[in-house]
């Protein structure tokens, strides 16, 4: 089992990405963290010094592809990362298609759930080839596997990342460099607290990140739960889309935009 040394965690002031952070906090680790909202970053950070972690943290836009790149070849070249953790999302319904904010809203929803994705691991692939030594981990959802009617941004973006990782994970493997996609369900965080409907297995982040953090230490390439739930949103991307999305559109939406 691999062991991580230095993490770093995007999206990490709430959610699974600061129940992931206290997760690893221990004597001997090293964290990164980066969010927008400083105060809860702040008080992450401060649960996980008070584990024994050493922790650096910044408010960085992770659609901002200058600043990130220029922060993770910093922290880098400080402690070479062991594992990253691209974990910064946004979520929300976008099934009206109608008005400006409805556009804006779409926009958003890939720039920070796909590129922001991206802008998170590039700088670190070639550090990591040259090392031959890493693990990436990327944020997905049980939502990659069918298009939700209500949130199609929000599933297109998850399943463009679900499919990244998997290609990426064959073209790192001659590395030694692990690649894992993880696929969640519902979790208790705010991105699901505004939800107004009934959530199947909704499950403490703290729970998610024991699960995650365990997967990942396997180099499991397809990180799926709770797997009641994955198990029906994974047979829903096998059925024909006639068929899966006609049952799906009798869910609720999903309301306004909302951060991890």
């Amino acid at each position: 089992m691999k062991q991580f040394r230095t993490v770093l965690i995007t999206g990490a002031s709430s959610g699974i990405g600061a129940a992931l952070a206290v997760h690893y906090a221990a004597r001997g680790i090293t964290l990164y963290l980066t969010g927008r909202d400083g105060h809860r970053l702040s008080s992450v950070a401060d649960m996980c010094r008070l584990r024994g972690a050493q922790v650096e943290s910044g408010l960085i836009d992770v659609r901002n592809k200058a600043a990130m790149a220029e922060w993770l070849l910093g922290v880098d070249a400080r402690a070479p990362v062991d594992l990253v953790i691209a974990n910064a999302g946004i979520s929300g319904g976008t099934g009206g298609g109608q008005g400006a904010a409805w556009i804006e809203q779409e926009s958003s929803i890939f720039e920070v759930n796909l590129m922001g994705a991206l802008n998170t691991i590039q700088p670190l692939i070639p550090r990591m080839i040259h090392r031959r030594k890493g693990q990436i981990a990327l944020m997905s959802s049980l939502a990659a596997f069918s298009g939700w009617p209500g949130a199609p941004a929000y599933s297109a973006s998850k399943a463009g990342i679900r499919i990244y990782g998997e290609a990426l994970r064959g073209s790192l493997m001659p590395y030694e460099i692990g690649v894992s996609v993880i696929c969640p369900g519902f979790i208790v965080s705010p991105m699901t607290a505004v939800n107004g409907y009934r959530m199947p297995f909704l499950m403490p982040a703290d729970k998610a990140a024991h699960i995650i953090a365990r997967a990942l230490s396997k180099n499991r390439a397809r990180i799926c739960f709770p797997w009641p739930t994955a198990v029906v949103a994974m047979t829903l991307g096998l059925v024909p889309p006639a068929v899966s999305s006609y049952f799906l559109s009798k869910l609720p939406a999903k309301p306004s935009l909302q951060e991890s």
